[in-house]
């Protein structure tokens, strides 16, 4: 296990292990509380996620709970049911009236919630963009705070799955909405390394969206299986689409070693949440998922919107921010990029192997 595994796995252990989240029963607005009575005078910082009860994002929740214990902010969070372009606007316009101190999106749209999101700056509210940015448009922010290079993550993907086919065969990718900045990135990345010689035996054949929702993902992936009988293998970035093709293959048997596999049968990978993919994982049904740990997007995120907000901070390329230490985890200095752009990692696998330890057991 390489030393940014063994960080990202004692950073989830840590998380797990903090007091239970205690938040407010949801109001009619999906908005929930952090429990703890906010400081006098201290920051309000909302959380709006792509779509609510989503696993990855009530991941993410945990690390701006514990931060808020911390530094003593108000934290809620609050947003759409479904993960559509423009469902984001009313949140962003009710947050402008309650005057928060900051908003942190994981925005459905690079373009859509832009006007919104000028509104709420030119109030004074600080923009802090996660996991999914407004790219190409990254001046309607203040500042970006990403998991990973996007910019690495299409040559990842098909290269993880081309070792899985031997480099050869069909596959296709089944991703989240057709406006998901993050998605479309990775998207265009793994069409432009499939152009590699190294990839020339590869075909990608079809690219479809799931929207984000469970049973849409799951119907995707069953068509996929049987518009193309002779698919090896199916990439979906993200954590409800890759779940939804774990089943999908299991339903239909055609996963490695399943009754009805042809040949090394379908192999899914993608990324997904540990603790909802174990089941698949451990059968053997997927051979390997990757994330990163969403709640050190909180954390991060949720230092950088105080910070600013007491102007002890200003985003730029090649400033630095010092994240204190999570119980079990390094933190310290975090360099802002191009585009005002903060990077926390890579991503880590997770496979039959250790997939127990990464999912809290």
């Amino acid at each position: 296990m390489t030393r940014k595994s063994i960080f990202a796995l004692a950073a989830l252990a840590a998380f797990g292990a903090i007091a239970p989240l205690g938040c407010k029963p949801a109001g009619k607005d999906g908005a929930s509380g952090s429990g703890d009575a906010p400081k006098s005078g201290s920051s309000r910082i909302v959380f709006i996620p792509k779509n609510m009860g989503n696993p990855y994002f009530e991941a993410m929740e945990k690390g701006f709970q514990q931060a808020s214990k911390e530094l003593g902010f108000e934290f809620s969070t609050t947003g759409p049911a479904v993960a559509e372009p423009t469902a984001q606007i009313s949140y962003i316009k009710d947050e402008i009236q309650r005057g928060a101190t900051a908003i942190v999106i994981a925005a459905n749209s690079v373009d859509a919630l832009n006007g919104t999101l000028d509104e709420a700056k030119a109030k004074g509210i600080k923009i802090i963009t996660v996991d999914s940015d407004l790219t190409g448009n990254e001046s309607h922010r203040d500042l970006g705070v990403l998991a990973c290079d996007f910019d690495t993550m299409g040559d990842f993907l098909i290269e993880q799955m081309g070792a899985i086919m031997n480099y050869e065969g069909k596959f296709a990718i089944l991703s989240a909405t057709t406006d998901a900045p993050n998605q479309n990135k990775w998207i265009k990345g793994m069409q432009a390394a499939i152009k590699n010689p190294k990839y020339a035996k590869m075909q990608l054949v079809d690219v479809v969206y799931g929207d984000d929702k469970d049973q849409k993902s799951l119907t995707e992936a069953e068509a996929l299986l049987t518009k193309h009988p002779d698919l090896k293998g199916i990439i979906a970035p993200t954590t409800v689409g890759v779940y939804g093709c774990a089943k999908a293959v299991e339903q239909a048997g055609v996963y490695p070693g399943g009754k009805n596999a042809k040949g090394a049968g379908v192999s899914v990978i993608g990324l997904g949440v540990a603790k909802q993919m174990q089941r698949h994982l451990k059968d053997g049904i997927v051979p390997k998922v990757f994330l990163w740990d969403p709640a050190e997007q909180g954390y991060i995120a949720s230092y950088a919107a105080v910070r600013m907000a007491e102007g002890k901070f200003t985003p730029a390329d090649g400033a630095t921010i010092n994240i204190p230490d999570l119980p079990l985890t390094k933190m310290g200095d975090k360099k802002v990029g191009k585009n005002n752009v903060l990077i926390i990692g890579e991503p880590v696998e997770y496979n039959k192997e250790n997939v127990d330890k990464y999912a809290g057991e």
